[in-house]
């Protein structure tokens, strides 16, 4: 039999090819074990595969038995998906993000249900969407907006209220139904946008929105969001005018006199040639000082990340409101959502919008920078600005770390109470993961030599921590952990001994691919088994040995590192470093404290 992820991929080249293609009967592939074992395999070394949800079911305990069960119940249509347990998340202004976190079989059944849809919706998806998209991310779409925002006049910042929570349960599934011709799949995907949550241990149902924290919720986001993009890219081909002129009339005049000039040069010799040489250096500089663009034309630039939006604007600021207008009709009408008044700006570009934690602006600079065979030009003016809000976002980073403190107007470096406890490695290596992470997000920044100060902040907050723990001063410290003109804390691996220094903050600039792009092709078109379906289909306990047991499970734990203790199934998975042990029932049993019953 074909492995059901290599059809996968052939229904994804299909759509690629013909993106009006309407699809049927995918719900079968719903019932293939195959892609039960790669769903566990995506999501068991997630830190949330042992997060509870409203029972005990948890990424432990997966088998095949657990496999037959679930396809049973899809196959004769009583798979019920259990509400999701709601918590809330604190958002940076001080307001609570809803999170909705399913029970363990919901989120295998949704991560089948993922990869059935991204099969069929990648490939149709507009290249100016970047969130939660295989190769794509925040710096893939801050990357495109330096490359096509050039020379942008306006900016409109959009953002859709509440997104998440106020998809309408009627336009997404609609919207699936248009594609998919398969009433059993639809009727899975409404089962569980219509599962209700818990909260409180009070059962309350969802009218609208897929949870935060779903499984399946980003591609449903995206295609209601496609909609969206798809709107804006016709509007933009509507909007579109090419220029009538392309220079002003000063610059072309400019132009024509220095080429005129340059005639003279090339016919005259000695003196009269070093006149002109002098006239057409002033003619160039006169040149270099008058703008050059007609901003005739008329364009639309768009580029989306999940629910908030940027798009760049050749026009007046009228033709701008009413962009913004048609916008708001649109969401309201058609997606039966809000756009957020309150952080849908216009705004200049000479000015700086906000997206995706940067400052974006359009540069007005006349900075003459040398090009090739002695020429000059304004490499910079028109070219789109990246910059890092350092008061916006450093400053209070450092404060929510508990990083420095601030006294007569100057922020200070101190240590971290609460770290003292940890070893000087797990110290250095929090810090270290803390700087990389913030220097990695910003270093497509133009300003990003300034984020030296907050490195700084942290490297001597990082030694006060270290000190305060080993009651020394900083000279003493570093005195004692120099290595090569470095300071850094001495640790032991299977390589022999190493040093842990503390990063540079300049190695993140070195960056040129920021995502985390997996090629899907290797998936799409390998044979082989999991290690999972392997190791449950050998029949044999991996603590025991037995080869005659009824079923074998997967026995799951959060980290390695947190087992303690001298207990056989211990010892066995610090020596594998493995989360995962394939086990009989009755050693799964044994380890929970359950006996089995026969």
């Amino acid at each position: 039999m074909t492995p059901t992820i290599e059809i996968l991929g052939n229904i994804n080249q299909n759509s690629a090819k013909n993106k009006d293609e309407v699809f049927t009967r995918l719900y079968r592939y719903m019932l293939r074990p195959d892609l039960y074992f790669i769903a566990y395999k995506n999501l068991y070394a997630n830190n949330g595969a042992a997060t509870k949800g409203v029972d005990n079911d948890t990424a432990d305990g997966f088998g095949e038995e657990k496999i037959n069960k679930i396809i049973d119940s899809l196959r004769d249509g009583t798979y019920q998906p259990k509400p999701v347990r709601r918590t809330y998340i604190e958002k940076k202004n001080g307001k609570l993000r809803p999170l909705g976190i399913p029970t363990f079989t919901d989120k295998l059944v949704q991560e089948v249900l993922k990869m059935i849809l991204e099969a069929v919706y990648e490939p149709t998806f507009e290249k100016t969407s970047h969130g939660f998209r295989h190769g794509r991310s925040c710096h893939t779409a801050l990357s495109a907006i330096k490359k096509e925002f050039t020379g942008i006049k306006w900016f409109i910042e959009g953002d859709i209220k509440g997104c998440f929570d106020n998809i309408n349960h009627n336009v997404l599934v609609g919207l699936i139904n248009s594609k998919i011709k398969d009433m059993r799949l639809i009727k899975l995907i409404w089962k569980f946008l219509k599962a209700g949550y818990m909260e409180n241990w009070k059962y309350n149902e969802t009218y609208s929105g897929c949870p935060q924290g779903g499984i399946v919720s980003p591609i449903l986001s995206n295609i209601c969001l496609h909609e969206l993009d798809k709107f804006v890219m016709k509007l933009a081909q509507d909007f579109y005018k090419p220029y009538d002129r392309k220079y002003t009339d000063e610059y072309y005049a400019c132009r024509v006199k220095a080429a005129l000039i340059r005639r003279k040069i090339n016919k005259s010799e000695g003196e009269d040639r070093q006149k002109y040489v002098e006239e057409l250096r002033v003619a160039r500089a006169e040149m270099l000082k008058t703008p050059s663009k007609s901003q005739t034309d008329k364009k639309i630039r768009y580029i989306r990340y999940a629910d908030d939006f940027l798009i760049g604007v050749n026009g007046n600021k009228e033709e701008c409101v009413e962009i913004k207008r048609k916008l708001t009709e649109f969401i309201a009408t058609f997606l039966k959502m809000e756009l957020s008044e309150e952080k849908t700006l216009i705004t200049h570009s000479s000015e700086k919008a906000r997206f995706l934690g940067y400052d974006v602006s359009v540069r007005r600079s006349g900075k003459i920078k040398k090009g090739t065979e002695d020429t000059t030009q304004r490499t910079l003016n028109n070219t789109v600005d990246l910059s890092i809000p350092l008061d916006d976002k450093i400053i209070p980073y450092l404060f929510n770390k508990k990083a420095v403190i601030q006294k007569n107007g100057e922020l200070k470096p101190m240590h971290r109470k609460y770290l003292l406890n940890c070893t000087d490695f797990e110290i250095v290596t929090i810090y270290n993961a803390e700087l990389r992470g913030l220097c990695n997000y910003y270093h497509l920044a133009s300003n990003f030599c300034k984020i030296s100060y907050f490195a700084y902040l942290m490297e001597y907050s990082c030694l006060k921590t270290l000190c305060n723990k080993h009651k020394t001063s900083i000279a003493k410290f570093i005195t004692k952990h120099r290595y090569d003109k470095k300071w850094g804390i001495p640790y032991s691996n299977k390589k022999g001994k190493q040093v842990l220094t503390f990063a540079n903050y300049a190695d993140s600039k070195k960056c040129t691919i920021a995502t985390d792009f997996i090629t899907r092709e290797p998936i799409y078109h390998s044979n082989n088994k999991t290690t999972f379906e392997s190791r449950l289909s050998a029949k044999k306990c991996e603590i025991c040995g037995t080869t005659t047991a009824e079923s074998y499970e997967i026995h799951h734990v959060n980290k390695v590192k947190n087992l303690k203790g001298k207990e056989p199934w211990k010892l066995v998975m610090i020596a594998k470093k493995r989360k995962t042990l394939a086990l009989c029932k009755e050693c799964h049993y044994k380890i929970h404290g359950r006996v089995l019953r026969k």
